[in-house]
């Protein structure tokens, strides 16, 4: 009787824990048995495994095989047990060494042919391995993956038999080290693009720097979409730590995990139709959601108020804690989700009110009742409300034909982006938008003049203690863009005039 023990990863959120693959081969007769709760897909990994094994050249053991996958109460799924699972049959087969495979985890799903095919989740998977202080072994077409992380202690292959001949030390495995790592994908829309709209695009800008939520109201064709698919590009560049969490999320993901996504901020844009559980994440096996995967980036909501209210409210958490919970009968996960939140809505039914075609016959119900679709609590939670009126034709002709009129591209607006960014991570290591109490006790505190004209204001306007918080954060975002270190009265006014959706 033999006993092999092989180390691998599950696949739970953005975690990976560990499972211990354990193969016990006795006497009697032949049959495999695996247990440790695997799935129907993980069940299905003997008939791939035998083929694997036998086709790479080994014999497969006519005698009981016992497979234990521990622990015992972690649900697994999917192929990325058939590597280990077959280096287990073989070491406790005697037909590869079992001394160094303590010092190593494998993952990887075995074609028939016993060639090792890509699995989802290999960045968490090359992170948590590291930290056990182990090596890891995957398939040779996720190696551009794990390399974005400079895993040094990861090896890639691309067959079971590759992986036997380099524990026997007749071959040796490629090191998935960072080489050329992909370069961020820029190509987004410029902001010069945008004829007029500068009470907007100033908006934006405040937004970028300093990781405010903003929602847009205006007619239709007023620009209000084009605006918000300018932002990822005049948005800070992505930190190390800020790629390799977003690029964890997309890989346990459906979609995968895009190379030329690297660094990228994400820029979502669910349809109104997309339900709560499409927005937050769940499942049986929790996956993330829309808000989960514009972590670091931008979650649009277009056509605000048609989507249903429920769904809407399940946001106001998540705004706050900047993470979901996911919680099911049988397992709880938990997916970061700090996005940045734009959202674009009409004024009316009809959309035109307040427009200057005189389009609207709205009536004040029916407006009150349009706006009250989105909720006081949920418009509290976003930091800037700004109208988009729409260009006169005359005024966008005039525009497009004056090549010489001085418009700020994307890439000037970035610069003044990162240089406010810069002194936020300098003075309290995160942006304006994510202060806590204390931070705004110290870093925005205004002069006593200000204070009582804020004061006044929030009483007169019925605005809540968060609404208070959000317009001197919003300050300061103004402030550290004119690199002034105090906040001034302007700074306090300006920032005070994008509220213009408030509620008693």
């Amino acid at each position: 009787m033999s006993l092999a023990i092989i180390y691998s990863r599950a696949a739970i959120g953005v975690e990976s824990p560990l499972v211990t693959v354990e193969v016990h081969i006795a006497n009697g007769l032949p049959a495999l048995s695996m247990v440790g709760l695997p799935e129907a897909a993980v069940k299905e990994s003997k008939d791939r495994v035998r083929a694997a094994i036998v086709n790479g050249g080994f014999k497969f053991p006519s005698r009981r095989i016992t497979i234990n996958l521990a622990p015992a109460d972690l649900p697994k799924e999917g192929g990325r047990f058939d590597l280990p699972i077959a280096l287990g049959i073989l070491a406790a087969s005697g037909q590869i060494p079992e001394a160094h495979l303590p010092a190593f985890e494998f993952v990887g799903e075995l074609a028939l042919s016993g060639a090792l095919r890509p699995v989802k989740g290999i960045i968490p998977f090359a992170i948590q391995s590291q930290q056990a202080h182990r090596k890891a072994i995957i398939p040779r077409a996720n190696e551009q993956e794990a390399a974005l992380i400079d895993a040094k202690h990861v090896l890639s292959s691309a067959s079971l038999l590759e992986v036997c001949h380099y524990l026997h030390g007749q071959q040796a495995l490629k090191s998935c080290i960072t080489e050329s790592t992909a370069k961020p994908n820029r190509n987004h829309n410029d902001l010069a693009d945008i004829s007029g709209q500068q009470h907007a695009k100033r908006a934006l800008t405040i937004a970028a720097a300093g990781g405010h939520n903003l929602i847009m109201i205006g007619p239709p064709g007023s620009g209000k979409t084009m605006l918000a698919s300018r932002l990822p590009g005049i948005m800070p560049p992505m930190s190390k730590n800020e790629a390799i969490e977003t690029a964890a999320i997309t890989s346990i993901s459906e979609q995968g995990f895009q190379q030329d996504q690297w660094g990228v901020r994400p820029f979502r844009t669910p349809h109104h139709t997309a339900s709560g559980v499409a927005l937050v994440g769940g499942g049986g096996n929790p996956r993330p959601g829309e808000i989960s995967l514009a972590h670091n980036g931008v979650l649009f909501l277009d056509e605000l108020p048609e989507y249903d209210r429920k769904v809407l409210e399940v946001l106001r958490e998540p705004l706050e804690a900047g993470k979901i919970i996911i919680s099911r009968a049988a397992r709880q996960a938990e997916f970061p989700a700090c996005f940045q939140l734009v959202a674009a809505m009409n004024p009316c039914p009809c959309g035109y009110l307040g427009d200057s075609s005189g389009k609207c016959h709205c009536t004040s119900e029916q407006v009150q009742r349009y706006q009250n679709k989105i909720s006081g609590p949920l418009l509290d939670r976003i930091d800037m409300h700004i109208e988009v009126t729409r260009v006169p034709l005359q005024k966008l002709k005039n525009n497009a034909n004056n090549t010489s009129a001085a418009v700020e591209t994307s890439q000037q607006v970035a610069l003044k982006v990162q240089q406010a960014h810069t002194l936020q991570l300098q003075r309290q290591q995160t942006c304006n938008a994510q202060m806590s109490t204390n931070m705004i006790k110290t870093y925005c505190a205004l002069s006593v003049k200000d204070e009582g004209f804020l004061t006044m204001a929030i009483d007169r306007l019925n605005l809540s203690f968060r609404a208070y918080h959000k317009i001197l954060k919003v300050a300061r975002t103004i402030a550290d863009l004119a690199n002034t270190e105090q906040i001034q009265s302007k700074h306090l006014t300006e920032a005070m005039s994008y509220r213009k959706l408030d509620k008693a």
